[in-house]
């Protein structure tokens, strides 16, 4: 009787660890531009990855993409440590600044606002430019109670004069 000729035996190849691929590639992400949300999970997957690859008794590879995934995510933890303040020390005098120029704006619309319910009343009541409006005069030319957003309080002034808020850089342009 003749017998089946045996099966070739190999050795199992050993694999990458997917954990260690993941270290790597989420350490390369944190150098680009997700600094801490990719460093974190990198180094997480960095330190997983290399303990698992330890245990594994040469049944799984990837220690340098392990140990590659732990380093790039620590360099990003560190960068992002240096990167958010600095971020910050830039974007909050501009959010400052960009907030005084909406409320100088709003302001100056208003003051506009005001000049146009001045020439309104001035016009129906048949005032002259010496003639001075009060608020409740000016109410029924303007859509709602008119307050400057920075906290100016405005002076009418009379018919031929532009109206003012008491804050300095909130003045109607030079015509």
């Amino acid at each position: 009787m003749e017998q089946p000729p045996p099966f070739p035996t190999t050795p199992l190849q050993p694999k990458n660890c997917g954990l260690a691929i993941w270290s790597l590639v989420l350490g390369i992400l944190s150098l680009t531009c997700f600094w801490l949300i990719a460093a974190i999970p990198a180094v997480i997957c960095g330190h997983v990855a290399y303990s698992r690859i330890r245990r594994s008794a040469g049944a799984l590879t990837g220690e340098g993409l392990a140990l590659g995934g732990l380093i790039t995510g620590y360099i990003g933890v560190a960068m992002s440590i240096l990167m958010i303040p600095l971020l910050a020390a830039i974007a909050i005098p501009n959010f400052v600044k960009a907030r005084t120029t909406a409320q100088m704006n709003a302001c100056i619309s208003n003051l506009r606002m005001i000049d146009g319910a001045k020439q309104q009343w001035a016009l129906e009541n048949k005032k002259q430019a010496p003639d001075t409006p009060k608020a409740q005069d000016l109410a029924p030319f303007l859509r709602e109670q008119t307050k400057c957003p920075a906290g100016g309080v405005y002076t009418f002034h009379t018919v031929g004069e532009e109206p003012t808020c008491s804050i300095p850089t909130h003045q109607l342009p030079g015509e």
